[in-house]
């Protein structure tokens, strides 16, 4: 009897799992796992949200017109150039259907975003790695690692789960290093937490370039993970193919109304930035004292490396954290088993954490 085959490289994906949101017999849990936003969404986009209940029956605005003009108003860009996407993470999907496919190369860096590999295997592709610097994006290994058959090079900037960053020079070199047919994706899903003076998310490379694209996502800064919206920028050509390729709907008339309303609430997005800078660098320097390891974050978590196999191991330090109501998130995915990955929470979340943190390494 005939059985049904999936494409090959369907069935090598490990399905992606978010953060875990409960345990079993607690009932309040302080979750740090998913880097989602201290403050919760964007009150605006709440009510905006709220008067979006009783137009269900309505199909959503499939070229997400008003909210691709807010976008270019606020970052002065052409909002023909601008898509939208049920999250960064579809755009990322598309891209690599769109670019990538059986015997081509899909490279990233060493500990990059896990959806990733599951997009290129996705669309056929074979995911390639290259190693990192300090936990930092490396171009020169970056370069080192293209193929004639790499197709696609993304680059998360501030990258994920690392929470470190490439200057705008590196950026640049990264895009000049690579050959006219391999498209560069820039992803800047932290790019609204960033302080630094010679970082830059993506837009110029997009504007100037052919073969560039730069992916955002509403579900940080503005705490709208639970809606799904995203966008990219890139040329004319890219976003005709992204156009072509997604689906006519592919953004809900709820996402839509949220994101417009989010972008205008520039003081929750410095509220909620100005917290975030206080208390990363406070999680950073607590955990110094402790005698743990952590990067220079420029993103909304923390990672923090663990003694390896002590009694003070990651493993140890997340099963205390459960027992605690305490929910972060173990990095063995990302290869980098002796890390744990915290986001950055209300003042009391991340002091309880911290109060948690010294307990255990004291034992």
């Amino acid at each position: 009897m005939a059985t049904l085959t999936p494409r090959p490289g369907l069935m090598d994906i490990t399905p992606y799992k978010g953060g875990e949101s409960a345990l079993k017999g607690v009932s309040r849990v302080i979750k740090l796992s998913s880097n989602e936003g201290p403050f919760g969404t964007a009150p605006s986009a709440v009510e905006a949200i709220k008067k979006t209940a009783d137009q269900q029956h309505r199909y959503p605005d499939g070229g997400a017109t008003t909210l691709r003009a807010k976008l270019a108003q606020k970052y002065n860009i052409n909002a023909d150039n601008i898509v939208c996407g049920a999250g960064s993470d579809e755009i990322l999907g598309l891209l690599c259907r769109a670019y990538a496919g059986p015997g081509d190369e899909v490279l990233y860096s060493d500990h990059g975003f896990l959806m990733y590999p599951i997009a290129a295997k996705a669309a056929g592709a074979t995911p390639v790695t290259a190693m990192e610097t300090n936990l930092t994006t490396d171009v020169d290994a970056m370069l080192a690692a293209v193929t004639g058959k790499t197709k696609i090079v993304f680059v998360a900037n501030p990258n994920n789960p690392t929470g470190t960053y490439i200057p705008k020079s590196e950026m640049n070199r990264l895009r000049q290093g690579l050959r006219d047919d391999i498209l560069l994706v820039i992803d800047a899903a932290y790019a609204e937490f960033m302080t630094e003076d010679d970082y830059e998310a993506g837009i110029e490379l997009a504007e100037r370039t052919q073969n560039t694209v730069m992916t955002r996502t509403f579900s940080k800064m503005y705490g709208l993970g639970g809606v799904r919206l995203g966008w990219s920028y890139s040329s004319d050509e890219i976003a005709d193919v992204l156009n072509r390729a997604r689906n006519p709907f592919n953004v809900s008339a709820t996402a839509l109304a949220a994101g417009e309303a989010a972008l205008d609430d520039e003081l929750f997005v410095a509220k909620t930035r100005k917290h975030n800078l206080k208390w990363l660098r406070w999680t950073e320097e607590e955990a110094h004292k402790l005698g743990l390891e952590c990067t220079t974050s420029h993103a909304n978590f923390a990672l923090i490396r663990f003694p390896h196999q002590t009694e003070h191991s990651s493993r140890k330090a997340d099963e205390f954290m459960r027992s605690q109501g305490i929910i972060v998130r173990a990095m063995s995915s990302y290869g980098l088993g002796d890390c744990l990955r915290v986001s950055i929470g209300t003042e009391e979340e991340m002091t309880t954490f911290m109060d948690a943190l010294r307990d255990f390494m004291s034992k």
